[in-house]
């Protein structure tokens, strides 16, 4: 248990940094700081790697699955790999929720540390009650599997014209209605407010609890995706943590640029349609973890270059056909 309170102390320090340092006083982020803290997380995260393939080569951490170091090092990149990518359907919800709720970029900041605390929670519950699934009920994967083609199908034959998420009209908007009464007042940073003698949500605060639930949401995705990775406890948790903490600075920076992605959800969907049938093939055939690796990261990377060459050349034609 040493390193599992090292690890979650490392994370508990550096976010009271974060917000008692690094952002405490209430500013817009701009995209090249976003840029930064997004190349120093995923710097980080894979320098973890590294650190992984110490802890399991010196034995310091439970093994239960009997990892080889190199193997656990890319069971925790893959698994890294995997929450990093599907975290993009996930920041274009959140920035639908800030645009919803007329949430001030200065702010938006405060609203996601405290949305990383209650993530951090309620995936830590999720990962914990799958792990004891998947080791001790075997038929599960199948389910998780199924489940996880299913999700992806789902995105594939979605159809463009169907209603967009909208935060207002969610049933978790509606039961904080009834529960604390909303003020459409905007008090600085204070997710509650006094007024006539009554406590009130500010828009803060109701955008912090619906991006935490549709986390919540996107963990059921997420978490099944990764355990079919590995059912390590301490790679699901330390990949997630990771994915998560970059989460912020990644939708600081990516936010106003996500309409040029537009092939990434087909990235997702190959990754999703991988990561089940691994599950549903897992007691008759297994993938070495390099290909799931490489699978995982060329589904991105051709995602990312497909979607940023059709915005170029979007972007080129528009002089054209204004001519015309």
């Amino acid at each position: 248990m040493t390193v599992w309170i090292f690890f979650i102390l490392a994370v508990l320090i550096f976010l009271a940094l974060d917000l008692g340092v690094f952002n405490k006083t209430p500013h817009v982020i701009s995209s090249k700081e976003a840029g930064k803290w997004t190349a120093v997380w995923v710097t980080l995260s894979f320098a973890f790697s590294g650190v992984i393939y110490w802890l399991y080569q010196s034995n310091y951490i439970a093994n239960p699955d009997q990892l080889k170091p190199a193997e656990a090092s890319i069971k925790f990149l893959t698994g890294y790999l995997i929450e990093l990518s599907l975290s993009a359907d996930n920041i274009f919800v959140i920035a639908i929720i800030f645009a919803s709720f007329k949430i001030a970029q200065k702010y938006q900041h405060r609203v996601l540390f405290w949305g990383i605390i209650g993530a951090i929670v309620f995936r830590g519950l999720m990962i914990f009650f799958g792990v004891i699934l998947i080791r001790k009920v075997d038929w599960i994967t199948y389910v998780f599997g199924s489940f996880l083609v299913f999700t992806a199908m789902k995105m594939l034959f979605k159809k463009e014209d169907e209603d967009e998420f909208n935060p207002k009209e969610s049933t978790i908007y509606k039961i904080i209605g009834k529960v604390i009464p909303i003020s459409h007042h905007r008090d600085k940073e204070h997710f509650i407010i006094k007024e006539n003698n009554r406590n009130y949500a500010t828009p803060l605060l109701v955008a912090l609890l619906v991006i935490e639930v549709m986390d919540v949401v996107f963990a059921i995705d997420s978490v099944p995706a990764i355990l079919a990775i590995t059912s390590d406890p301490f790679l699901v948790f330390s990949s997630n943590i990771f994915a998560i903490l970059g989460l912020r600075s990644m939708y600081f920076f990516l936010a106003n640029m996500l309409q040029k992605f537009s092939y990434l959800e087909y990235s997702l969907i190959a990754i999703l349609t991988f990561v089940g049938l691994k599950m549903l093939l897992v007691h008759f055939f297994k993938f070495p973890e390099w290909v799931s690796l490489s699978f995982i990261a060329v589904s991105l990377i051709t995602g990312i270059v497909v979607s940023l060459k059709k915005a170029e050349k979007e972007n080129s034609e528009k002089p054209s056909r204004d001519e015309e």
